[in-house]
């Protein structure tokens, strides 16, 4: 079998350095070629870590940078987007910036640019901010009604690629944790933080109306392998869109508890408020849980409990 060419844009962020380790633990065993895109800093760390990847700077706004692929690496066989303006509040200043960055037409183009375009398979990483948040357990048939920017650039992204591209997997993501990247990142991480202030006896004001599925890491690295390979067995265009979380539905209120409860921490440390009682700076959706049955029947993976993802986070962050 032909080495296959897998390209992680986006690859100094969270998820993309998961991935890179991911990918780089089964190189040995499978076949491939390995690439990532970065924007913001030389990823010194990272090359030192992957010795044997590809790194390229590519700004996603202009596509300055996807020349320098094609020469080098040429075309991708698996490109994963993990790229993205992120952060809600960046999104709301700058709704211009957040369509630029997140919808990737300059990516697709990119990739339209090759003689047998659509022999490359596109993963992109979604969100489970596109849902409005009036109810529990959201399903992919559900129709999206994004509350904030962010949510409607993600939106507006899905309905390009389904357009534009026709060998796709969108994967609406929840929030993703885990333990820390090889380079960290400069966001900070939901389960360290909360580890944080309660190692020091300080009071943790947390959402006890607001609902997701956390996802941990590891599992949303599987999730993105196993599609790679479900697309490689069936030889055929992939059209797929799943939601992507932890089968618990838990408050923020309740991410706290599982930390305090894990590391042994007053509970009464712990102040459950309203989300409403707090001005973020931006509309946030009350309840996004999601509906992974879908998930769990095409891909065969059944995603960590969240508590079991909190154990294993924090039994990384200790062994640091």
């Amino acid at each position: 079998m032909s080495a296959k060419k897998v390209l992680v844009v986006g690859g100094t962020g969270y998820l993309g350095q998961h991935l890179l380790q991911g990918f780089s633990e089964i190189q040995a065993t499978t076949p491939f070629a390995l690439a990532f895109t970065y924007n913001s800093f030389p990823p010194r760390p990272l090359l030192l870590a992957f010795p044997t990847s590809f790194a390229f700077h590519v700004d996603l706004k202009t596509g300055l940078g996807f020349d320098s692929i094609s020469q080098q690496f040429g075309q991708p066989d698996v490109v994963v987007n993990c790229a993205a303006l992120s952060v809600p509040r960046a999104c709301e200043n700058d709704p211009d910036a957040a369509i630029s960055i997140n919808v990737p037409s300059s990516l697709v183009n990119w990739l339209s640019s090759f003689a047998h375009s659509d022999n490359t398979l596109l993963i992109h990483l979604s969100t489970d901010q596109v849902y409005e948040g009036v109810k529990s357990f959201y399903k992919e048939e559900d129709e999206a009604l994004p509350v904030n920017v962010y949510g409607k650039s993600k939106v507006a992204a899905e309905q390009f690629i389904s357009e534009k591209w026709s060998n796709f997997a969108i994967l609406r993501s929840s929030i993703i944790f885990g333990p820390q990247t090889v380079s960290p990142v400069p966001k900070s991480l939901p389960i360290q933080w909360i580890d944080g202030v309660l190692s020091k006896g300080d009071k943790v004001e947390s959402f006890y109306d607001e609902y997701r599925c956390p996802i941990y890491v590891k599992d949303v690295v599987a999730i993105i392998r196993t599609s790679i390979e479900k697309w490689l067995s069936e030889g055929k265009k992939m059209q797929l869109l799943l939601n992507v979380g932890g089968p618990d539905r838990v408050s923020r209120v309740q991410m706290a508890e599982a930390v305090a409860q894990i590391r042994g921490y007053d509970s009464s440390l712990i102040k459950p408020v309203s989300a409403s009682s707090v001005d973020r700076g931006v509309k946030s959706p009350a309840d996004i849980s999601m509906d992974i049955t879908k998930l769990v029947q095409k891909l065969n993976i059944c995603p960590t409990p969240f508590k079991d993802g909190v154990k294993l986070t924090l039994a990384a962050e200790a062994s640091l």
